[in-house]
Formats: C-alpha cells, sequence, structure tokens
C-alpha cells in the first residue's frame, strides 16, 4: 500500500476516534489529554513493577567468580629428546622475515675457523670438547651440495639439525651404552652454536632488518640452556588455573539493582520490598513467566481476544511485520528463562527432532502449547546447534491493543503472573512515577533526558516483559511528560527533553544487544507512521494538540513580560513549538487559527509596550510643566532606545515569534508615542525659555539632536516604511545658529587677543640649525586657523542629517572666517607698514641734522654723492617678515579649510534649492573693487624735476581706504594697486597724490574725486576713469562691483582676496626698500656712464678720423650690474633667514617684475595718447640693455652646476612683459609708416578677435568686461589704448586653485594674443606719428562704446528690466 492510502486510512480512522476541537485558544492549562481509562492504583502499579524487577534478578545471566585450582607438576626433562620438533616451532623456514641475509655460509665459515684454532673473541668457545664439536659440523658444512642448499634455501632449521647430529656423534664418542651424561652437553653446544649465529647476524644489521628471527633464536638458545625447563613452546600457563564458579542467587535485595530502582521510585524502604519479594517467591518464579510466554503465545496464534488484532493497524502489512518480528523476542526470552533454569527444559523429550522437524505453518496444525514447549526444550538440550532461531519464525507473540476504553488484553488476571490487565496505562502510572522521583532526585550525570539511567533500565524492562513496541512506548513517554507540562509539573526545557528522548535513536552501546522490543533501534522520528496502531496515531495527535495549546498560553503569558527588566526566555517554548509541534507531520492547524493568536498575541504586547512607555513618562517627566528641560527628554528618549537595544539583543537570534516581531511592536508603538511627545516637550520647552526671557544651553541641545538623531536611525531601522513624526533638524536648527552667531562674537574678540599676544618670531627651538619654513611662522596665525578647524569640526560633530542646513551653516562659517581673516590682514599690514616706515638708526640720525634748510640741501648733496658708492642693504625686521610669512602659510591653510568644508559642494546644494531663475532682491551691500592704475603729467616738486609719488584714498568722511607705494623719480608713475570698498549706497572717494620725502613733510602733488553709485555700476561691468587733477596732470582709477552675496564661495573669494592683496602690498613694501637702487642701476644715467667712461678716447678716435669706437666688453656690461647684483645677495641674505621658501620666491618674482618695469622705462615711454619728450635708445644702447635683461633673468632663476633651479620658476620669469621687452627688437628702429601699417594690420585683429570674444560671450550669457565706457572724466581719456580684460571677481579667487588658473590662463592669452601697445609707445617717441595715436584713440572709444552697448541690450532682454535699477544681473544671493 502507499504511503499516501495510509495517511488517508489513518486519517478516516482518527476522524472517527477524535472530537473536533474549539478554535479558541484557552488561557490555562487545564485541558485534558484523551479519555482516561480505568485508573491504576499505587499499590497495583508497584506489585507488577517489582514483579518484572524480581523477574529480571532470576533470569539474569549468573554471577561467576574465579577459583583457583593447582595442576599437577610434570616431571622434570634432562634433555632434549626430539630437536626436530624444537627446531620447527622456534624456528619455522616458511616467512621471509625467518630467512638468513645471502652469502650467509661464507661468515660462519670463517667464524667455525676461528673457533676450531681458538681465535673465537667470545666466551665460552675454548673448551676442547666444543672445538671437537665444531670441527665435526665445519666438515659437513663445507661440503659442496650443502653448502648450495643453504645458499639457496637460506633457513636455519638445516644449520641447526646438522650441526646437533654433528655434536651427537662428537660427545657420545668414549661412552658406554646407558651413559646419558653427554646428552646433556649436546644441547649446551648446539646453545653456542645458535648464539655465535645470532652474533654474526647481529653484525650485520639483522637486529634491524629481521627481528623476529633474531627473537626466536635468542629464545631457542635460553631454552637449551635451560635443561631443567619445558623445551617446548610456552603456553603461558601457571602451575594452576582459574576456573569460572557459579554464584548461587541470594535473594538479597541488595543484590538487586532493579528491585531497589523500584524501592525508590515508590517510595518504600527495602526491608518493605524484601518482605514482599520473600512472601511472593513462591509465585514469582521463572517456571510462571515460561507460562506467561505460552499462555502469550497461544491467544497470538489462535487469534483470541485482547491481542492486536489485523484492524488494530491501518494496514495489513504492518500488522504482519510486527506479528513476524515477535517472533524471534519470544524465542528469546524463553531461551533466556530456559537458560536461567535449565531444569525447566528437561520436563520435554525429543530434542533431536526439535532441531530438525519443521514447526506447522498456523497455529491451528496441531501445534499447541506442550508441543512448542517440547520443541524448544529439545533446542535447549541439543548441545550441538548454536542457534536460538531454530522455531518457525511464522509464530508471533499476541502484543497490545490501546483502545481507550478497553484494556489491553481481554483476559483474566489470574492468567498471567507478572503482565497487569492494562499494561500500556500501568506503564503511564510507573514512568510519572519514575519521572516524579528523578525530578527530585535527578543525578545530571546518569541522567538520560527526564529519566534516570535506572528509570529508563526498568521502563524498558517493563516494556520487554509486557510486549509493548517501542511506537507504544515512547508515545507514552511523551503522554506522561505533556500530562506533567499541564499539570504545571513540568517546565518546557523538560519537555524538550522529553521531545528529544523519543526522537534519539538508542545508543550505540545498547544497541550491540538490544532488549526484545519491537523496533527498538529506531526512534519516534524515523519509525514509519504507517506501523503504528491507530490507537497510538491518535492519541499522539491528540496529545501535540495539547500541548500546542498549552505551549501557546505558556508563551502568550511569557511575552506579556518580554519588555520588563528581567522577563523569563521565550526561547524553549519556541524550539518546542517549532522544532516538535509544528514540524511534525501528524499535526495539523487552520490558518484563520494561526491568523487568530498572532493577531491576540500582537495585541496584548502593544497594550505591554504601551503601559512600559507610560511608565517611562511617569518616571522621567515631572507633572510641572515649569520644571520641564530637555534632560527630561533625553532621559525618555535614553529609555526609549535602552528597551530598543535590549529587545533587539534579546532576540537577536529569534526575531519573529508566531509571526510577530517583539521589536517590531515595540517599535511601532513605543516609537510614535515618543517622537509625538518629543516634539511637543522640546517646542513647549522652547517656548517657555523664550517667554521667560531665558536661553536654553546650547550643548543641551546639541546633546538632544545626538540623541534624537540615535533614536530616528533605531526607527529608520525598525520602521522603513514608516517616517520619523518630526522633522529634528528643523525643530532644533534654531541652537546651531545661536551657537554660529557666538562663535562669531568670538572670533572678532579671538584675533584681536591673538595678535595682542604674538611677537611675531620664528618658532624653532633649535638655535644652531636654521628654522625649517614649517617653522616661520607665528602662533597668532596658527591659533585663528585652530580656531576655524574647531569651528567647523563643531557642525561636522553634530552630522547634521539636513544637507540644505548644513550648506547654509558652512556658508555662515566662512563668512565669519572671511572677516576674521580680513581683520588680521587689516592689523598685520597696518603693522607691517609701521615698522616698514620707521626709520633706522642711520636715518635718524640724517633726520635730526636736516632741521635747517641749509642742512637739507647738504643731504641732498650727500645723498647724491652716496648713490654713487655702495649701499647698505635695508635693515629688516624679522617680525615684519614673520608677518609675511603669516600671509603666506594662511593661504595654504585657507586652501585646506575650502577643501575640508567642501565649498563647492554646499554651492551646488544652496543653488539647487535656491534655483538658478530665482529673482533676486536688491543686496544689501556691495564692494567695489578701485584699482589706481597710472597717471600722466603730475606735477614735479623735487630739485631734480621728478616726484616720488604715491596716492591716498579716503571716503567723504576722511576715513583712509588706501595708500599706494612710493614710485621713485618719475612724472609718469604706475601702481597697479587695488582695494576693496565695501559700501550700502553711494559714497564719494578723493584720490590724493603725494610727493615722498625723505626728511620733512610730504608735498601736495594733486587731487581728484570719484562717486560710487551702485546704480551706475548695475550691470556689474568693469569701468575706467581718467581723471584730471586739480594741479595739473591725471590719474588712471579702473572700477568694478559686486553685490555682497550671501555665499560660500563669495566669502572664500573675499577671504583669499583679502591675503593675496595683503601679501602683494607686504611685497610691494619690501621691494619698494629696494628698487630705488634697481632704478639707479638700470636708468638712463647709468647707461651713458658705462658708454660715455672712454670719453677722451671717443673724441680722440673722432678727430683722428678712426672708424671705430672702443670696444664694450660683456665684462665691462656685467660689472655696471655687479652693485646691484651684490646689494640683492645681501638682502636676500637678510630676508631667507626669515622668510619662507614660498615668500622668498614671491620677493623675488615682485622683485623681478620692478627690473622689467625699470627696462622697460628706459628703453619706452608709457601708453598714452600724446607724443613724448623721451628720446629713442642707439643700437649700442638698446643691446646693452638686452645684456643686462638677460644677465638679470640668469640672477633670478638662479641654477646650480646640475641645472636644478634654486631661484624663480622659468615660465615665472618668461612673464607677459618679458616677451614685450623681447619683441622691441622687431619694431624699434623700423620706420615709422612700417610701425603704423603694423599697427592697423595687429588693431584688425584684435578688433576681429574681441568681436568673436563678444559674439561668444554673449551667446554663453557671460559678462565681459568692455573697456572705458561711461567715464566722468572731464579731460581725454586713453584707457582704451590698451587690451582691457575682464576685472578680477571674487568669485574668481575663491580658492588656490581658481587663482592659479586665471594666472596661467591670462599669461597664455598675452603670449598667444601679441598686441601693438608696444607699437604705439614706440610712435610716442615719433613726433610725426602725433597724428595717428589721436586717430587709434578715437577708433578705440568707439568700439569699446558699442560693444558695451551691445553687453547691456543682451543684459536687459535676459533679465527683463522695468527701470534703472530695479534688479540686477550679478546680485548676491538674498540673505536668510
Amino acid at each position: 500500500m502507499s504511503s499516501v492510502s495510509r495517511k488517508s486510512h489513518i486519517h478516516r480512522r482518527i476522524d472517527s476516534l477524535q472530537s473536533v476541537r474549539s478554535s479558541s485558544v484557552r488561557r490555562s492549562r487545564a485541558s485534558s489529554l484523551a479519555a482516561r481509562p480505568v485508573p491504576v492504583s499505587h499499590d497495583d502499579a508497584y506489585s507488577y513493577a517489582l514483579r518484572v524487577a524480581f523477574l529480571h534478578y532470576l533470569i539474569q545471566p549468573k554471577t561467576k567468580r574465579k577459583q583457583w585450582v593447582p595442576a599437577p607438576k610434570p616431571p622434570p626433562r634432562t634433555h632434549t629428546s626430539n630437536i626436530g620438533d624444537l627446531v620447527k616451532e622456534f624456528v619455522p623456514g616458511n616467512s621471509t622475515s625467518v630467512k638468513l641475509p645471502h652469502t650467509f655460509h661464507t661468515p660462519l665459515l670463517k667464524r667455525m675457523e676461528g673457533v676450531i684454532r681458538g681465535s673465537e673473541t667470545l666466551p665460552g668457545y675454548n673448551d676442547a670438547a666444543v672445538k671437537k664439536t665444531f670441527a665435526q659440523a665445519y666438515t659437513a658444512f663445507t661440503e659442496a651440495s650443502f653448502k648450495k642448499s643453504i645458499d639457496k634455501e637460506r633457513k636455519v632449521e638445516p644449520l641447526v639439525l646438522i650441526f646437533y647430529s654433528a655434536a651427537t656423534k662428537a660427545c657420545s664418542l668414549g661412552h658406554v651404552a646407558g651413559d646419558d651424561s653427554w646428552k646433556l652437553l649436546v644441547d649446551r653446544h648446539v646453545a653456542l652454536f645458535l648464539r655465535l649465529v645470532t652474533n654474526i647476524l647481529r653484525a650485520q644489521g639483522a637486529d634491524r632488518d629481521k627481528p623476529e628471527l633474531m627473537s626466536r633464536l635468542n629464545t631457542l638458545e635460553n631454552k637449551l640452556l635451560t635443561n631443567d625447563q619445558n623445551l617446548y613452546i610456552d603456553t603461558n600457563q601457571e602451575a594452576g588455573k582459574h576456573i569460572e564458579v557459579t554464584v548461587p542467587l541470594s535473594y538479597d535485595v541488595k543484590d538487586m539493582p532493579m528491585v531497589q530502582a523500584v524501592a525508590k521510585i515508590f517510595g518504600l524502604a527495602l526491608s518493605d520490598v524484601q518482605g514482599h519479594i520473600d512472601a511472593q517467591r513462591p509465585n514469582w518464579t521463572e517456571e510462571a513467566a515460561l507460562k506467561d510466554l505460552k499462555a502469550y503465545q497461544h491467544r497470538l496464534n489462535t487469534n483470541m481476544a485482547g491481542v492486536l488484532q489485523s484492524e488494530d493497524f491501518d494496514v495489513e502489512e504492518a500488522y504482519q511485520d510486527w506479528k513476524k518480528a515477535e517472533v524471534p523476542f519470544l524465542s528469546s526470552m524463553m531461551m533466556e528463562i530456559l537458560t536461567a533454569k535449565p531444569e525447566l527444559a528437561k520436563t520435554s523429550s525429543g530434542a533431536s527432532a526439535a532441531s530438525e522437524k519443521p514447526l506447522p505453518s498456523s497455529p491451528g496444525a496441531g501445534y499447541g502449547e506442550e508441543q512448542s514447549s517440547a520443541d524448544l526444550s529439545r533446542v535447549l538440550s541439543n548441545q550441538s546447534r548454536n542457534s536460538i532461531y531454530a522455531i518457525d519464525k511464522r509464530l508471533s507473540l499476541s502484543s497490545l491493543t490501546f483502545e481507550d476504553t478497553s484494556s489491553i488484553r481481554a483476559v483474566d488476571e489470574a492468567h498471567y503472573t507478572f503482565i497487569p490487565l492494562d499494561p500500556r496505562e500501568f506503564l503511564k502510572v510507573i514512568a510519572n512515577y519514575a519521572l516524579e522521583f528523578d525530578a527530585m532526585h535527578g543525578n545530571g550525570d546518569e541522567q538520560n533526558g527526564p529519566f534516570s539511567k535506572q528509570s529508563m533500565e526498568l521502563l524498558t524492562e517493563l516494556c520487554v516483559r509486557w510486549r509493548i513496541p517501542q511506537f507504544t512506548r515512547l508515545i507514552v513517554y511523551i503522554e506522561v511528560a505533556a500530562r506533567r507540562f499541564t499539570d504545571t509539573l513540568f517546565k518546557v526545557i523538560d519537555l524538550d527533553s522529553a521531545f528529544d528522548l523519543v526522537k534519539s535513536a538508542p545508543p550505540e552501546k545498547e544497541l550491540k544487544k538490544p532488549p526484545h522490543i519491537y523496533l527498538y533501534s529506531e526512534s519516534l522520528a524515523t519509525i514509519d507512521r504507517g506501523r503504528w496502531t491507530i490507537a497510538d496515531f491518535s492519541t499522539y495527535q491528540q496529545t501535540l494538540r495539547t500541548l500546542y495549546d498549552a505551549l501557546l498560553r505558556e508563551l502568550y503569558d511569557t511575552l506579556m513580560h518580554c519588555y520588563q527588566p528581567k522577563p523569563p526566555s521565550a526561547g524553549p517554548a519556541v524550539h518546542v513549538l517549532q522544532n516538535h509541534i509544528l514540524n511534525d507531520p501528524s499535526f495539523s492547524r487552520k490558518e484563520e487559527e494561526a491568523a487568530e493568536y498572532t493577531k491576540m498575541l500582537q495585541d496584548g504586547m502593544v497594550e505591554q509596550a504601551a503601559n512600559v512607555y507610560r511608565g517611562f513618562l511617569d518616571v522621567e517627566i515631572p507633572p510641572d510643566q515649569q520644571d520641564w528641560n530637555f534632560s527630561h527628554v533625553k532621559n525618555l528618549g535614553n529609555a526609549v532606545v535602552k528597551l530598543c537595544e535590549k529587545i533587539q539583543k534579546r532576540y537577536r537570534s529569534n526575531p519573529v515569534i508566531m509571526g510577530v516581531n517583539p521589536l517590531t511592536v515595540l517599535a511601532e508603538t513605543i516609537f510614535p508615542n515618543f517622537e509625538n511627545d518629543a516634539h511637543e516637550l522640546v517646542k513647549r520647552i522652547m517656548q517657555v525659555a523664550r517667554d521667560g526671557g531665558d536661553e536654553l544651553p546650547l550643548q543641551d541641545g546639541f546633546d538632544l539632536y545626538k540623541d534624537l538623531v540615535e533614536i530616528r536611525r533605531i526607527h529608520r531601522s525598525s520602521l522603513p516604511n514608516q517616517p520619523f513624526t518630526f522633522d529634528i533638524e528643523e525643530l532644533l536648527v534654531e541652537f546651531v545658529w545661536r551657537w554660529i552667531h557666538n562663535a562669531e562674537e568670538r572670533a572678532e574678540d579671538f584675533v584681536e587677543q591673538a595678535l595682542k599676544h604674538d611677537e611675531f618670531q620664528v618658532r624653532s627651538q633649535e638655535s644652531e640649525h636654521a628654522p625649517a619654513s614649517a617653522d616661520k611662522h607665528s602662533h597668532s596665525i596658527i591659533d585663528m586657523f585652530q580656531l576655524f578647524h574647531q569651528t567647523a569640526d563643531q557642525i561636522f560633530q553634530l552630522e547634521w542629517d539636513n544637507d540644505v542646513h548644513h550648506a547654509r551653516f558652512m556658508t555662515a562659517l566662512s563668512k565669519i572666517f572671511a572677516n576674521s581673516i580680513a581683520r588680521y590682514c587689516e592689523i598685520v599690514d597696518q603693522r607691517f607698514v609701521k615698522e616698514m616706515d620707521t626709520l633706522r638708526p642711520d636715518e635718524q640720525e640724517a633726520t635730526a641734522l636736516a632741521q635747517t634748510t641749509q642742512s637739507r640741501f647738504m643731504q641732498y648733496a650727500k645723498d647724491a654723492w652716496n648713490s654713487k658708492e655702495k649701499m647698505e642693504p635695508f635693515q629688516f625686521y624679522p617680525e615684519s617678515l614673520v608677518k609675511l610669512n603669516n600671509i603666506e602659510w594662511a593661504m595654504q591653510e585657507l586652501d585646506k579649510l575650502e577643501r575640508t568644508m567642501n565649498v563647492d559642494a554646499c554651492a551646488a546644494i544652496l543653488e539647487k534649492v535656491d534655483g538658478p531663475k530665482k529673482q533676486v532682491r536688491r543686496p544689501a551691500k556691495y564692494v567695489f573693487t578701485i584699482k589706481v592704475v597710472e597717471a600722466e603729467d603730475i606735477k614735479a616738486c623735487d630739485p631734480n624735476g621728478t616726484s616720488d609719488p604715491y596716492v591716498v584714498l579716503v571716503d567723504e568722511y576722511q576715513k583712509r581706504l588706501h595708500k599706494t607705494r612710493i614710485i621713485m623719480r618719475t612724472l609718469n608713475p604706475r601702481w597697479d594697486e587695488s582695494v576693496d570698498v565695501t559700501v550700502s549706497g553711494a559714497l564719494n572717494v578723493v584720490a590724493t597724490i603725494w610727493d615722498y620725502d625723505t626728511f620733512g613733510d610730504h608735498d601736495f602733488v594733486g587731487r581728484t574725486s570719484l562717486k560710487l553709485d551702485p546704480i551706475h555700476f548695475s550691470d556689474y561691468l568693469p569701468r575706467e576713469f581718467w581723471l584730471d587733477l586739480d594741479t595739473q596732470g591725471r590719474i588712471l582709477l579702473r572700477v568694478s562691483m559686486e553685490g555682497e552675496r550671501d555665499d560660500i564661495q563669495f566669502y572664500f573669494g573675499k577671504a583669499f582676496r583679502h591675503l593675496k592683496r595683503t601679501e602683494r602690498d607686504m611685497v610691494r613694501k619690501i621691494t619698494d626698500k629696494l628698487s630705488r637702487h634697481i632704478n639707479a642701476s638700470l636708468s638712463y644715467e647709468a647707461l651713458r656712464g658705462l658708454l660715455g667712461r672712454n670719453l677722451a678716447s671717443q673724441v680722440n678716435s673722432f678727430f683722428k678720423r678712426s672708424s671705430t669706437l672702443p670696444t664694450l666688453t660683456d665684462v665691462d656690461i656685467e660689472n655696471a650690474l655687479q652693485s646691484l647684483f651684490t646689494y640683492f645677495n645681501e638682502n636676500f641674505s637678510t630676508m631667507k633667514e626669515t622668510l619662507t621658501d614660498a615668500t622668498m620666491v614671491a620677493v623675488m618674482t615682485r622683485l623681478w617684475k620692478e627690473v622689467l618695469m625699470a627696462i622697460e622705462a628706459l628703453v619706452v615711454p608709457p601708453l598714452s595718447d600724446k607724443p613724448s619728450s623721451q628720446r629713442p635708445l642707439s643700437q649700442r644702447e638698446l643691446d646693452v640693455v638686452f645684456k643686462w635683461l638677460k644677465l638679470l633673468y640668469s640672477f633670478f632663476n638662479a641654477q646650480d652646476e646640475h641645472g636644478d633651479v634654486l631661484g624663480v620658476p622659468a615660465e615665472v620669469l618668461k612673464s607677459p612683459k618679458y616677451h614685450e621687452l623681447n619683441s622691441l627688437n622687431f619694431f624699434y628702429f623700423d620706420s615709422t609708416d612700417n610701425l603704423v601699417r603694423t599697427s592697423e594690420r595687429m588693431a584688425a585683429a584684435t578688433a576681429q578677435r574681441q568681436q568673436q570674444q563678444l559674439q561668444g560671450h554673449m551667446s554663453s550669457n557671460r559678462l565681459s568686461a568692455p573697456p572705458a565706457f561711461g567715464g566722468a572724466a572731464t579731460g581725454p581719456a586713453f584707457a582704451s589704448m590698451g587690451t582691457i580684460r575682464r576685472g578680477k571677481s571674487i568669485m574668481m579667487s575663491r580658492n588656490l586653485g581658481t587663482m592659479r588658473r586665471a594666472k596661467e590662463e591670462k599669461r597664455k592669452e598675452a603670449q598667444a594674443d601679441p598686441s601693438d601697445d608696444m607699437i604705439l609707445r614706440i610712435l610716442r617717441m615719433r613726433p610725426e606719428a602725433a597724428g595717428y595715436l589721436k586717430e587709434r584713440h578715437r577708433q578705440k572709444e568707439r568700439m569699446a562704446a558699442a560693444a558695451a552697448a551691445a553687453m547691456i541690450v543682451k543684459q536687459s532682454v535676459s533679465q527683463g528690466w522695468n527701470s534703472a535699477g530695479a534688479s540686477f544681473g550679478r546680485g548676491g544671493i538674498p540673505r536668510r
């Protein structure tokens, strides 16, 4: 029958036996198992358990003990009677391991020769009789046939036998018949021969190769040397022996372990049990047990009532298998009884026929009780047969029916002595008593699941004697364990142990001799359930259902305490449910039932979670709102988090229990409640603080934020589909802004204090070694940037989970940093200027002398004389140079800070949020950049006909805005210096030019003014203004405007611009101290002096009409600059001790620019629309100037012998100005007409290029900077004579990378786009080109005006102006 049909039939049979179960889940354990049969009393259970235990004692193998029986001593032997047998026993020759080595015969003969000659070193061989015997044997060994045989077979036996024969012949000579004394001598001689053989073998390594042969030879030698010992093989028998004697039964309870176990289980004294046994010994006998088995067998064979029938099984095959398996068990049990008491077998005869005659095929075929007993007796009496299975295997024993309404056997109790009326029920009762006893007195070492070892042995013996199958036995165990669990006498872990017991196979040591139980070697999990009885299957199903209900109630009660501090563990109940109930194929449940329980369990846990949270509120939150603070919210949140973490850890291995996740239930219940309460609590706490005019501590707000963020993280991991109730960042953002505001206030004071306590000294600690560049900046700049990083880190540590907020925080911090840097630069620059302008000791002495007019004129004369002598280097103060190092180091650190704050990402986030087309409002402030470019034809204030001009910019309130450097001895100075002015409305700026005098007051040169009005610069385009001075001449100012933007890139660009301009101004201040000697060394006077040294020789050669002039060598040209080189080296040596390498290169680069400007002024006049009075140089003079330029280039580049650059890199030295000077060789001596044509051609190409650029800018909506447009100057303007590019905006210098890229682009553009500026400057020295200069000026003005107009139209179309100043093309982002 297939398994499917079996199961279907099982279910049909069970449905008829099983009542309909209610679908509701009961809340108590008081549910009954199957209907109970007639109860078994304590005394009856004890009686039958005692009977079986006593029977086990009677039929167990009798104990045997050893008894010593001395053996008769054999008579001593005097000599070897049969040497052949002895050799065969000790030296068999069949194994290769006992064969002699090859070529053994030769060394043996040599040793025997030594014995005969008396040269053998071993003791015992010098006796004459021994030599005689060895000589006799030597003769036999040397025969050719014997040698050949020995070499072939390599056996020891022939050698020993031949030697024995020779020894017998040699020793018997001279003795009369009947004298056997010589025979002992033969044994000794043979033993000496064996010793010699052993020694030869040992010398050849036989100890290692042939250990077996060596061992046997040694044993044989010892036997032969001891003539009073048995020379045959030792059987290890002593002079006597132990024999086993059966110990008679004592019938004492102390010798009955299983009876003692019964006494303990039923709580009786051993004396009482002893009395019961003594009283029943005549009845509880082996013969009574044998009769029980016969009666059981008879009922089975005759199919009588009271045994299992075919209808008790689901399939006939299972019944037949069980019945057939009982045959060997019954025969073995009968065999054990007859073996224990053999006299029971003597009552029958015909044993010989029983072993041969086949048994009847059925009980009705003449095979009765007496016949079967006689056959079994015959089998036992036949000692030649070992099999106990000679009985017909078709015989079977009746077993049990386990109907709840009937007994296991429907027979009278008088028919059995050891088998109760209802064995199954008796087994349940006894197993229950055993469990009860083992629970109270259990021994962990001998415990086999819930039963002890003694209890399990007793129960197994009961099943054997009562013929209970394995599946019934195991189901009874589960039934008993389930009853104890429902009666709360068992814990879940005990129930799990009971399931493990019935589902585990018996130990292997028990399977070596298994008890006579059907399917004992299998477990409940491996036995095919089609082989069970229907009653067992029904009972098992009802037991599982009862346990399922009880476990669900147990689990529910457990999980109702899961949120308590120390709850009971739900793991055992879940384990039993999942592994023993739900996974069992005999158990089934409805989906609706499971869903109903899950819903009930979840509702209960939700209620418990709510109760726990209410408890948290009562403990952590005070009843009065005035007492609330953030610590209460934090404590409440910490309690929630700790509980969640505890629950997560507690149920990590089993997160879902019966379809419910305790952590998810807790999170879904407690998190929304906490989030709502926390939101209201925080708002109320903040509102109470505002109403009271108090400020909540910032750290409390930050700590609260971290706690709330942690709770949100747990919320998101536990409830991914449910959003957090409120926005934490929006709720607490006020605290960050307050902290940033406080940081701004601290930063202002911090900069002042850092500068106040800074001595601006090099920080090197080792005076013996030169300080490294990293130690050449002072503490104030280090402290300031440490403050910057700490301030930014405070925001980073918050890990603010709102990118827009974070970007705005970084923007606010960048504004603080920019303002701090601006303040630092302002103070440092003021101190630096003051230190550089402070008179040195020699200057103070000269000032003291220059108090009168006469003394002043004498000082002028002295200065004029000293200019021709060696000039002393300027005395730079170390603290001044350290300030410059600080500025340079600040730019590097600011660039690192810009990368740390991820400026570009912040700007991109805000741009995305605000939108690229967002209508911007009018900025609150504007930044004007004023560049003082140059001046022309200013008033001469010095006796030499020149001036030393510098410009001072002040506002209408007389506040100084900027002061330029001093340009020595010129009426056409060029400063190229810029300043940023921040305004909120229109502002008038006054520019005053002064003449610097070393002694006395500075002279006034001229003044002009300019109005900075944001409305006039609303297009954000740069403009240039030629402003006439109120005396004579004019000054060129370039002005551009940017809106003050609340933009992080803007603030960083502003900070970089402050640092760069401060560095530039300080470097210029340093180079100004050196430029006087540069201008003197590279002046027209120096050139004329070099070429006019041999004036007399030149005049003489003129009168002599010589065709050649005196030769001027390269050495003479280089010597003319020697004083300048020496002056540079001395100053560089002083500065290098303090300046960093990067700052030193910056100073040298600026000096190189001063050199280029000096050479340019020597060669051509500045750019203007008017003719110049400067005369052009001759070819010879121009050659000298370019040789000076080459020498100076090599000096500043400073390559060592390996070609490594130690000074300014070549790409820096080869600036656009350098290339312009080199281009003079192509045009300087060209005719005016050619220069004009070249200029026109270059101007046309430039105009075309500008037109293309303008179209490109307009198409890409980029704003170019047209040349002078809308200037307010009253005089003629010449700004358009040069190529004017877009002004540098703050956004173009927001970090070192953008600054480097802009500078590189400018250099490449200057090199790739040659202009005609240099040609126009040459034409200024040609009077005939005055008209062309004016025409070019008007042409460029028209081009600039057209370009500006086109740009304005483009802006008006793209931005949609409604009125002037109504909107702004590139305004800043509005404030929050």
